[in-house]
């Protein structure tokens, strides 16, 4: 099915404004949702799904309404996760989720689940950092520094990974291709992986990912459906995780929040929404579905 389809269908919706997937498997996850929303886990990235994408990740914010949105879904559901590759603290603070009535069960799965923060203790949890990174964070400067295209490209210290964004290059593309080989080569001499996003490129450990992190939150909660968020492509492994989950009779739905710099997700999902906003309202609309 072609994303320009998913789309297209993907604005049908019910009377409440609830999206109506556009896929059996969809369907069916959707209506196990609501059929038992104490058994349903209500997964989402941050950027580029609760928080709109902006040239300097530091400013990015969850969208005004994501909050109240989370709160009211909730109370109604087995658990709500934002699995990001943000540090969990991060995430907390930009998406403004501590110490808000009816997150209280609220977890962010931070560094793709390296990294654990619980709404009820207000604590993060994770293991030692990768030695790699250690060596990537001396090495990267000068890496940078060797490929003319990356000129206003800049690192984002992540503790456990490090990312070159190349938005604010002169030419964003042409630095993202350039910075390509040169990264891959730093990641492999230090034992990570390149992790390619919107206008991103991130070096972090290898085994960890929203996949692995999705499945192993969903074993620990006992869930009994699953709907997952997601814009870019960071997102694929954890739309691998549902849909062999689907397979193995877990029912989920698959949310894009589309965008033009990344397709691959709109052609595999059961519901596209046009940005964050449209995630907020469905995610509303969903709240409403279960009072």
């Amino acid at each position: 099915m072609g994303s320009d389809q998913n789309q297209t269908s993907a604005t049908s919706s019910s009377d409440d404004g609830l999206p109506e997937p556009v896929t059996a498997a969809g369907r069916d996850g959707l209506a196990a949702i609501l059929a038992a929303p104490e058994r349903a886990v209500i997964a989402l990235d941050f950027d580029g799904t609760l928080a709109p994408i902006v040239p300097d990740p530091d400013r990015a914010r969850a969208h005004p309404e994501a909050v109240p949105a989370l709160a009211a879904l909730a109370p109604k559901v087995a658990a709500v996760a934002v699995v990001t590759g943000r540090p969990a603290e991060v995430a907390v603070r930009n998406g403004g989720f501590a110490g808000v009535d009816g997150l209280d069960r609220l977890v962010v799965l931070g560094h793709y689940g390296a990294e654990r923060w619980d709404a009820a203790t207000g604590k993060v949890t994770a293991p030692d950092p990768h030695p790699g990174v250690d060596a990537v964070r001396r090495e990267f400067p000068e890496v940078l520094a060797s490929v003319p295209a990356s000129r206003g490209t800049w690192i984002e210290d992540k503790g456990r990974a490090l990312a070159a964004h190349t938005r604010r290059a002169e030419d964003p593309d042409a630095a993202f291709e350039a910075l390509r080989e040169p990264l891959g080569a730093l990641a492999e001499r230090h034992g990570l992986i390149v992790e390619p996003g919107r206008m991103v490129l991130e070096l972090r450990p290898p085994g960890i990912d929203k996949g692995v992190a999705l499945r192993a939150y969903l074993r620990d909660v006992g869930a009994g459906a699953v709907l997952y968020a997601g814009d870019d492509l960071g997102d694929l492994p954890a739309f691998d995780a549902v849909d062999a989950l689907r397979g193995e009779g877990l029912p989920g739905v698959l949310v894009c929040s589309a965008n033009e710099e990344v397709r691959e997700l709109a052609s595999r999902a059961d519901v596209v929404v046009p940005d964050p906003e449209g995630v907020v309202r469905l995610l509303a609309a969903l709240a409403a579905r279960l009072t």
